[in-house]
């Protein structure tokens, strides 16, 4: 894991390592399993693969993310949550369960 410092503020302590948009949408995508990079380029939905490769590095180097690479040709590389990055899980439901709420209040 990437040793730096982080800030005092649990809070801020989790946006630094989850504060892209794209970290969170990768992160919810992971939850249901290992995925490989073109499989997460068309969940994610609009990103580049510049976009994309730079995220799941941080991820990785943050160790929430596993990457696997076969040694194969073409190479293949697989994504996979670590158990620290699982365990943001409960997060991410509350984001999603706001969010349905948020929807449902703002288009009644």
């Amino acid at each position: 894991m990437e040793q730096k410092t982080l800030p005092a503020c649990p809070v801020e302590t989790t946006l630094t390592l989850i504060s892209d948009k794209w970290k969170v949408l990768i992160l919810r995508d992971l939850l249901t399993g290992t995925k490989r990079f073109g499989q997460l380029r068309h969940s994610v939905g609009n990103v580049s693969q510049k976009s994309l490769t730079a995220q799941l590095r941080q991820m990785e180097s943050s160790g929430l993310v596993n990457r696997k690479v076969y040694a194969e040709v073409p190479p293949r590389v697989e994504y996979s949550l670590t158990e620290l990055g699982f365990s943001l899980k409960p997060i991410l439901d509350a984001m999603q369960t706001w969010g349905e709420a948020y929807k449902t209040r703002t288009e009644g």
